[in-house]
């Protein structure tokens, strides 16, 4: 599809456009970019909107379409996740962001999985993985009559391998690694990253089951269970487990914690299998073989002034989240997956994960702390809001294109709920990247800082200040640059007597917030 002489340029703050020439735009064999921001959202929500021709009963022309698409990703609405801004309308053409495979418990379910994660970074995607199956360290093998290394060493031959290629030749690839409290190596799996550098390209996160966590409130023992004979190798006691997963997750900030029982119980297609890992940041749970594309809404450009007030335009909102439902769903018919197995998968239940972004950017024009009850009736309302507005976009696009193929053995079929075009909507991102993009806050993070340097690839550094942080203090008449290095030195407002108190508590950091918030 042509790009329209008439479409509007694009504005973008510094770091975004280094951003972009760095990662996003498509790069000649000399490694210079061969397109404009401009020429890459185009490229985009061109070939997005292109999808639209797949569905009979649409009412978008696809030209139409492509066009509020490219002003939905300029004007930072929303943004799609990096492997499609990267790949859209190339001949790479992977889309998904998320991937989870299954990792078996012989030599060429594990090298399959190796080889398969392999080609899904290559392709620009991420991989979440249980080691849960795997025999425990030391068990005998019983064709070479040999003893098994065990989980922890071959998450070592995963992590080599994805040392070694680089997420859509732009960046290494990211991998989740999980085992459950109740695999007879936790104890190591736990302390698996107490040498600095090891396993660098994993997060890794430990599966909490009910049991064991009733046993934590208990103060009881628990059983450690070999997942290959389901005999109980050991007992430990549980509150001993839970305090050193703790201490190590202080000390390193790794393993996380996921409660499998928990999101199985909400796992909306039972009938396709059990979910035992999420994607690399931890958000969205799959089944084996699955991948979910992302996106996120800025909230941060959702504030209207109504009789001199700032306060949340919901209409606005609701209208970009259905666009952005759509997007998602174009994106699932747009994408090449690197396996068979995984499209058919990702066909069969069509999840997208619409997110957002900005959530300390909004507080900050709505005059909110972030750690505030009113931040929170707020949080809980926003969310109830995206999540309630996408399923109602995906309701609507079922009646448009059909319900998502699985849909008749799902739970929503057992509870009358739907039709829907998608088994989930939403889920929220990190957002590292795109937020840079997009010039707001991270996810729903706080600032950390609300002056400072950011490190991004190469070792490059870019200087960034809170806009609204900025203004507000214009606004309040003591701007000056002193006060912008001494924030600098300090990284937080709270304490800063010269500067008025309505600014420090509005502007929290992330060290300035109880950790019960």
């Amino acid at each position: 599809m042509p790009m329209p002489a008439d479409l509007p340029d694009v504005v973008l703050n510094s770091n975004a456009e280094v951003v972009l020439k760095k990662r996003y735009l498509r790069k000649g064999l000399d490694g210079k970019p061969t397109e404009t921001p401009r020429e890459m959202f185009w490229r985009v929500a061109a070939y997005i909107a292109s999808m639209e021709q797949n569905y009979p009963a649409s009412t978008w022309k696809k030209e139409d379409l492509a066009r509020v698409f490219y002003t939905m990703m300029t004007e930072n609405d929303f943004l799609p996740n990096s492997p499609t801004l990267m790949n859209a309308g190339t001949d790479l053409g992977q889309l998904a962001a998320c991937f989870v495979l299954p990792v078996g418990d012989s030599m060429d379910e594990i090298f399959d999985a190796v080889k398969n994660a392999a080609l899904i970074h290559k392709s620009g995607g991420g991989t979440g993985f249980s080691f849960s199956r795997l025999r425990p360290k030391d068990s005998r093998v019983g064709s070479t009559g040999g003893v098994a290394s065990g989980p922890i060493s071959f998450l070592k031959i995963f992590n080599t391998a994805t040392e070694q290629v680089k997420q859509g030749g732009t960046r290494r690839g990211a991998n989740m690694g999980i085992l459950r409290v109740d695999h007879p190596d936790i104890l190591e799996f736990i302390r698996a990253k107490e040498r600095d550098g090891d396993l660098n390209n994993f997060n890794l996160s430990v599966a909490l089951t009910e049991r064991f966590m009733q046993a934590v409130e208990n103060d009881e023992e628990y059983d450690l269970v070999a997942p290959h004979t389901r005999e109980v190798s050991q007992t430990l006691r549980a509150r001993e487990v839970f305090d050193l997963l703790v201490r190590k997750a202080w000390e390193s900030g790794d393993p996380g914690i996921i409660f499998l029982d928990r999101i199985n119980r909400d796992n909306p297609t039972p009938d396709q299998g059990e979910i035992e890992s999420t994607n690399p940041c931890g958000e969205q749970p799959l089944l084996p073989y699955e991948a979910c594309n992302l996106g996120s809404i800025n909230l941060a450009r959702f504030v209207r002034i109504v009789d001199e007030k700032p306060e949340v335009d919901w209409e606005r909102l609701r209208t970009i989240i259905h666009l952005s439902v759509r997007f998602l769903d174009n994106v699932i018919d747009a994408s090449a997956y690197p396996l068979e197995l995984i499209t058919e998968t990702v066909r069969q239940n069509r999840k997208i994960g619409l997110g957002v972004m900005g959530w300390a950017d909004l507080l900050y024009q709505l005059g909110l702390p972030y750690d505030s009850r009113r931040a929170i009736q707020l949080a809980e309302t926003m969310m109830d809001f995206v999540q309630k507005e996408s399923k109602s976009a995906s309701k609507a696009l079922a009646a448009e294109r059909g319900a998502f193929p699985a849909y008749a053995t799902s739970l929503y079929k057992e509870q009358n709920l739907g039709p829907y075009r998608n088994a989930t909507t939403s889920t929220i991102a990190p957002t590292g990247t795109l937020s840079i993009i997009a010039g707001c806050s991270s996810g729903i993070e706080p600032l950390f800082a609300l002056c400072f340097v950011r490190q991004v690839m190469d070792g490059e550094k870019l200087p960034e200040a809170n806009s609204y942080f900025v203004q507000a203090l214009h606004d309040s008449g003591c701007y000056s640059e002193k006060i912008m290095d001494a924030v600098i030195e300090k990284g937080s407002v709270r304490g800063m007597d010269f500067i008025p108190e309505t600014v420090r508590s509005v502007f929290a950091t992330a060290m300035d917030i109880d950790a019960q918030w």
